[in-house]
């Protein structure tokens, strides 16, 4: 499985092919979460290995956080999955767009994020991680769109075939 260290690596890469722009840390961390979330929708399988906790402002990864510097890694990354840049691929191409405190405010409606935060003051910080069966729950809750093929998943005729074999 693709750590989440490559997988904030490429997301990194793509949206700079994508846009042009310079990804900051804020966005980066939700577009990690919105990778998690969309893998989830779309395979049923998480996106990477690696923690997300609950931030006051939204999913956050420690491990991401201590190595990101200038839109950047300082360590080697490995190359991920096709399946794995796909997802991303569309993760950008859906959320890209929004400005960084849109994603936050989006991520703070997620029962995953609601969850790592209980007992917890709005003011603080937080590092409750984020459980991968609540971002599981928040998954069946979107309709994953291909922005490759212009469809919703679920107008594919062989996912669901897929969605009835699981």
């Amino acid at each position: 499985m693709d750590t989440i260290i490559d997988t904030a690596s490429y997301i990194i890469k793509k949206y700079r092919e994508i846009t042009g722009e310079n990804l900051d840390k804020m966005k980066l961390h939700k577009l990690l979460y919105f990778t998690q979330r969309e893998a989830f929708a779309i395979t049923g399988q998480p996106a990477f290995e690696g923690i997300l906790e609950g931030w006051k402002y939204g999913p956050v990864s420690p491990e991401v956080n201590k190595i990101y510097n200038r839109k950047k890694f300082s360590v080697k990354t490995k190359d991920i999955s096709d399946k794995l840049k796909y997802i991303i691929n569309n993760v950008i191409l859906e959320y890209g767009s929004l400005a960084s405190w849109k994603l936050s405010e989006i991520s703070h409606k997620e029962t995953s994020w609601l969850n790592s935060r209980q007992g917890l003051k709005n003011t603080e910080n937080g590092s409750n991680p984020l459980k991968l069966s609540d971002i599981r729950e928040d998954a069946k809750k979107i309709r994953p769109y291909d922005h490759v093929w212009d469809m919703y998943y679920d107008e594919f005729e062989d996912y669901d075939d897929q969605e009835k074999k699981s």
